[in-house]
């Protein structure tokens, strides 16, 4: 069996689970959306452009960050209830691991893009340039959220997810950054490798 083909029956099923008996469907719909979204994109644009494995493997984990996200909340995602009673936190941090994962993988597309298509010539500018174009994201991401949460009122309560943490959308968009940051540091060469077998 070709191995992308295990990724969809993968994402498919966590799709499909998640959708089972969610905290609420609205904001089930609003998390998991990005997820869908890009398996549509990548499968429109397989055929004319082919990422690394290694590179669908983490956007296969990221739609499972989504999807966990979007069946419990991520104010209400069940282990991280546990961590928070057990160490004593303020509050669930399972978004704080979204919004990590919402700068680690997308730069790794986004590097990947950069050496392929010959869009940054200087490899001494393509991690700077990876982190602010993962960054960007994060920030047209947290608008994204500011304005469902306007237009539908308390229910996008849950989509917003501050959880009365004033400093949420900062936090939010530095840990992105940062997940940016780990990727090109510590990843950078394991996907020159990958997409060196292309």
């Amino acid at each position: 069996m070709n191995r992308h083909v295990v990724l969809i029956v993968l994402f498919w099923a966590g799709l499909i689970i998640s959708a089972i008996n969610p905290h609420d469907y609205f904001t089930w719909v609003l998390e998991v959306f990005p997820a869908i979204l890009g398996f549509i994109v990548l499968v429109l644009t397989y055929k004319r452009f082919q990422f690394s494995y290694l590179t669908y493997v983490m956007i296969l984990m990221h739609c499972y960050v989504l999807f966990i996200g979007g069946h419990y909340t991520y104010a209400e995602v069940p282990a991280f209830n546990w961590l928070r009673d057990t160490f004593h936190q303020a509050r669930n941090n399972y978004d704080k691991v979204g919004h990590f994962t919402q700068g680690f993988v997308p730069a790794m597309i986004t590097r990947e893009l950069f050496i392929r298509l010959n869009v940054v010539q200087k490899r001494t500018w393509m991690a700077f340039l990876t982190v602010c174009v993962c960054t960007t994201i994060s920030v047209l991401y947290e608008f994204l959220e500011w304005f469902v949460s306007v237009m539908s009122g308390q229910s996008g309560d849950s989509f917003l997810g501050t959880q009365g943490y004033v400093w949420d959308t900062q936090s939010d968009m530095l840990y992105a950054m940062i997940g940016a940051i780990c990727m090109v540091v510590f990843v950078a060469k394991l996907q020159d490798r990958a997409v060196v077998k292309l």
